[in-house]
């Protein structure tokens, strides 16, 4: 990294760019969502800048919809964001002893997938400068997306609004599918715990069973299942 923590910065904020633009149309679907499920226009976009985490958002925005517990939304969202904390203390390693603990909890307040797809690629160490201004843009475009969303709903015709939802589908078909691609155990943690969510929706024993909760024994039980089946391997690889 350059010496000097200006041009870090502006290094970081030119290398998360296009993560910024990639986030704005997620987002201005999650601020369309929410408003129009009766969530006010300033409380949805407080939930981006707190959160910056879209599968997170939309489960979570849904609970409190259905009237869920905090404690069923705070459970769901950990279960679906518990990546982060492998991902900020896989870059930790990459930051100077020097670094101060407020630099780091910054620096993990912004850690994504994308973000850390950058970061990790670097091959000099991490500098708090660059990393703030690598997390700055991706902010600006997540919560400027959401605001956008939330603030033209009111305007857009129903139809509009309501097929704009299908955005949130096509999210997730584009994560899930190139990664059950390239490997047997993403392809059957998905179907097992496609298999228990049809389940649990349509057998009426499961029906006491809260949607937080079915989507949280739905994770753990999927992703147990195919550690057991398909355990990592030193090397990186699946047996």
């Amino acid at each position: 990294m350059k010496e000097n923590k200006v041009a870090q910065f502006r290094h970081g904020i030119v290398k998360g760019l296009p993560v910024c633009l990639g986030y704005i149309p997620v987002s201005f679907t999650f601020g369309i969502m929410a408003v129009s499920n009766g969530i006010p226009v300033w409380l949805a976009i407080f939930i981006s800048l707190s959160n910056l985490t879209s599968a997170g958002q939309f489960a979570g925005t849904n609970l409190i919809v259905a009237g869920a517990g905090y404690f069923e939304i705070a459970l769901t969202t950990f279960v679906i964001n518990i990546r982060y904390m492998l991902m900020s203390l896989a870059l930790s390693q990459k930051l100077k002893p020097s670094v101060r603990t407020r630099e780091r909890l910054l620096m993990g307040y912004g850690i994504t997938d994308e973000i850390f797809a950058i970061a990790i690629t670097e091959t000099e160490e991490l500098s708090p400068a660059y990393m703030y201004g690598l997390i700055l843009t991706p902010v600006l475009g997540w919560t400027g997306g959401t605001a956008l969303g939330a603030l033209v709903n009111g305007v857009l015709p129903a139809s509009v609004s309501s097929a704009m939802g299908i955005a949130l589908y096509a999210m997730f078909i584009a994560i899930i599918v190139p990664a059950a691609k390239k490997s047997w155990a993403v392809l059957g943690a998905i179907l097992i715990a496609a298999a228990l969510m049809c389940g649990m929706r349509f057998f009426t024993v499961f029906s006491c069973i809260s949607e937080g909760f079915r989507i949280i024994l739905a994770t753990l039980i999927s992703a147990g299942a195919m550690a057991l089946l398909c355990p990592v391997e030193d090397g990186g690889e699946t047996a």
